[in-house]
């Protein structure tokens, strides 16, 4: 994402102004957008290099890197928008790898005949949540395509982030006899796009959680608990992640429906509409995995923090080739709790 500065002969109509195939032809226009749009609202020393990629200082440590693309509609929802979900969701990806995340890169893949008020508030939201998470979006890149041929805006985010000595985080950890914690309610994120998008209104607000968990993190591993596993229950949910999880470690699971928290908006219209809760996106929750005798430590740690002050100790690992998840439903019987079949919401993410 170049910031050099040609002249222009008038500033771009962000108020009704909109996307044509000019600002996506490498020329003037395209330089104006940029400079004018993306580098006034991400500034910071790496991007105002203006070169075609950042030169970024050293760190020590074990790189990790994490890409994710955004196609969520509608644009704009309840408790936030493709924006601030871009940063978030790969802030996310970087932190549960254990990793300390430090610069972010942007692709946007504009739809020709888009508001560019819309995109100013997108590219705004973008800029604040990335302020907010002390993850700044140092280089990008913008494509626009003919109107017909998109969907307003597509978003891709890379992040980079920096494992600290002594930690070893990933899916194929988890052992028999270790706990399972999550760190709040589930259901969340997709509910409130669903009801954005089907036009539905409830008794009380449906809203996104989505949220950068990089310092819930850090508390975590400060802690000194030895932690296995770390995932975001993103599609598919809790349901479809710890199928993920068992897969990769060989372990079966069982679940207590009884410890998992579900707000009463997302449990009726999850039951209103056909849907498990266990099934639906969230974007701003955890799962952790621990030894036993480190779980309850580590339940304390993550309450005293503002995005787990609901988490709960939600299950057990256990030994079985078979790699299944079970659940103890709250009337006492058992349930398999499979992988999800087809896409039951798509693009919520």
């Amino acid at each position: 994402m170049s910031t050099i500065k040609p002249n222009y002969t008038r500033p771009l109509d962000l108020k009704n102004g909109r996307v044509d195939m000019s600002h996506g032809s490498g020329g003037r226009a395209m330089a104006q957008l940029i400079n004018e749009l993306f580098a006034a609202a991400f500034d910071n020393e790496y991007l105002a290099q203006g070169n075609d990629g950042a030169t970024l200082p050293h760190a020590a440590g074990r790189l990790v890197m994490a890409t994710d693309s955004h196609v969520v509609s509608p644009l704009f929802f309840a408790g936030g928008d493709i924006g601030c979900l871009s940063v978030h969701g790969t802030i996310n990806d970087v932190a549960v790898m254990g990793a300390q995340p430090l610069y972010l890169s942007a692709a946007f893949i504009l739809e020709e005949g888009f508001p560019l008020a819309d995109l100013q508030r997108i590219v705004e939201s973008m800029a604040q949540a990335a302020r907010e998470a002390g993850v700044p979006i140092v280089t990008g890149d913008t494509k626009v395509v003919e109107q017909g041929k998109g969907d307003g805006v597509f978003i891709t985010t890379t992040g980079v982030g920096v494992v600290r000595e002594g930690v070893n985080l990933s899916g194929d950890l988890a052992q028999p006899g270790d706990k399972i914690l999550l760190s709040g309610t589930i259901g969340d994120h997709g509910m409130a796009i669903l009801s954005q998008r089907e036009g539905l209104s409830f008794s009380a607000p449906v809203v996104s959680d989505t949220a950068a968990l990089h310092g819930l993190i850090a508390t975590m591993l400060d802690s000194g608990v030895k932690l296995r596993v770390l995932r975001d229950p993103t599609r598919g949910g809790l349901a479809t992640t710890l199928n993920e999880i068992a897969k990769q470690s060989g372990v079966g699971m069982m679940l207590h429906e009884s410890a998992i928290a579900v707000n009463q908006p997302i449990e009726a219209a999850c039951e209103f509409l056909g849907l498990d809760p266990l099934y639906v996106a969230n974007e701003g929750k955890l799962i952790a995995i621990c030894a036993a005798e480190d779980a309850p430590c580590l339940l304390e740690v993550m309450r005293a923090h503002p995005l787990a002050r609901e988490a709960a100790i939600i299950g057990e690992v256990l030994e079985d080739a078979h790699g299944f998840v079970q659940m103890i439903t709250r009337l006492g019987g058992r349930r398999v709790v499979d992988w999800l079949a087809g896409e039951q919401l798509p693009r919520i993410c």
